[in-house]
């Protein structure tokens, strides 16, 4: 269907608006975080900060140990994406490519667990942990989410089956076995969706708040979610302070985004074809 100039036009300020609103969070907090303790409270969080000052970076950095909380979300955020790529790779092929009994029963006895709040099961993954002497440790913090989850198991599926069986087919005349035609056929012409899982758990993890909050309790393994919200207290909390130290936080996902957004927007592109 044809559109006509004011149905673009129209679109384009939807569109427009949409972004305004979803980007405007951001930068209201990256433009507060340069401003003084004092501003913070007294001008709109939309003013731009007159005098620039990077004091809250300094002094968040070097009294609250930024740097520590950084670097433990990168390995916890790290690790548990790389975990998720490996195993929800390996399962969504079992899924959508093998045959054995049982297979949809399973998955979709899986898939329903999506269904179930994490609060409910907060309290009897804590309970095991607790039993292997994990609280407290980099292994408490990955394993729960470290193996695949039924989002990215689903995810990786349906774009497996979206790939022609003919090239499988051809491979396995060819003499390759399962896990040659995994590794040299289906995922690298999954790169697209296998970024967009990996994206999406990444920014996920990092910003977990409730399981690091059950399962650590020490500096050691305090990652920035915890770290930003220590700097709110029960009586007075130091805005200037959380501001500055969530645009550290919001950094490292900027990045992670702007790097693998070209396979995002093609992933989507793709599964929307025949």
């Amino acid at each position: 269907m044809k559109r006509t100039p004011i149905t673009r036009i129209a679109l384009y300020l939807v569109l427009f608006a949409g972004a305004v609103v979803s980007v405007a969070p951001y930068l209201m907090t990256l433009n507060s975080a340069f401003k003084e303790p004092a501003q913070v409270l007294t001008t709109p969080a939309w003013q731009p900060a007159f005098p620039v000052t990077f004091d809250n970076f300094a002094q968040v950095w070097s009294e609250y140990d930024m740097a520590g909380f950084l670097l433990h979300s990168l390995i916890y955020a790290g690790v548990v994406t790389a975990g998720q790529v490996v195993f929800s790779t390996m399962a969504a092929y079992a899924f959508g490519r093998m045959s054995f009994p049982g297979r949809d029963a399973l998955f979709w006895g899986y898939l329903a667990t999506m269904m179930v709040p994490q609060i409910v099961t907060l309290v009897p993954l804590f309970l095991i942990m607790r039993e292997f002497g994990l609280i407290d440790t980099y292994l408490g913090l990955i394993l729960p989410t470290a193996f695949g989850t039924p989002y990215g198991i689903f995810l990786v599926r349906q774009y497996f089956r979206t790939i022609p069986r003919d090239l499988e087919s051809a491979a396995r005349i060819d003499g390759a076995g399962t896990l040659t035609v995994l590794v040299r056929v289906l995922l690298p012409l999954s790169r697209p969706i296998l970024a967009t899982l990996a994206t999406i758990t990444f920014i996920t993890t990092w910003n977990t708040l409730l399981w690091p909050l059950i399962v650590t309790n020490g500096d050691a393994t305090r990652v920035v979610t915890l770290g930003i919200s220590a700097l709110k207290g029960q009586y007075s909390s130091q805005y200037h302070l959380i501001l500055a130290a969530a645009a550290l936080a919001l950094l490292p996902l900027i990045v992670i985004f702007l790097l693998f957004q070209r396979h995002i927007v093609r992933s989507i592109a793709l599964t929307g074809l025949k």
